[in-house]
């Protein structure tokens, strides 16, 4: 008997089968706050559609996908008052979700921060993750 494939977590969240506090989607991505965060803020940008890692992604798909990243990246820093951001991707290695997806987090001087040791926080409650949220939802929403 083979083994039973499990589903992909990001793919639910994408279908919207599984909740996740999402600060923004269009049509390449899905942004959401990670729910053992580095540091309060924490975003994971993942491709809408399924690709376990970056040399899967199509070529077609690599600009779009990050134009998103960096657009969360020049955002995160005024929307949290952060000094800046940590930009990461693991790639099979250290991949706890085998769907591509790139980590962006809020930095700030002397925030204890050393080297890929990623020491992980919980937020106090759901309100507080909720407002994280919309705090970054509302910083990445289109400008008319």
């Amino acid at each position: 008997m083979g083994a039973v494939e499990r589903p992909c977590v990001f793919c639910q969240i994408v279908a919207g089968e599984v909740g996740a506090r999402v600060v923004h989607a269009d049509d390449a991505v899905i942004v959401f706050l990670d729910a053992r965060p580095v540091f309060k803020g924490h975003v994971l940008v993942a491709p809408r559609r399924h690709v376990m890692t970056l040399p899967d992604l199509d070529p077609v798909d690599v600009g779009p996908f990050f134009e998103r990243v960096r657009h969360v990246a020049a955002t995160m820093p005024r929307a949290l008052d952060a000094d800046g951001t940590f930009v990461a991707m693991n790639n099979v290695v250290s991949q706890s979700v085998a769907h591509l997806h790139c980590h962006v987090v809020p930095r700030r001087f002397k925030d204890g921060l050393r080297g890929f040791f990623w020491p992980r926080q919980r937020y106090d409650d759901d309100a507080e993750m909720d407002r994280y949220a919309a705090t970054l939802e509302a910083a990445l929403a289109p400008r008319s």
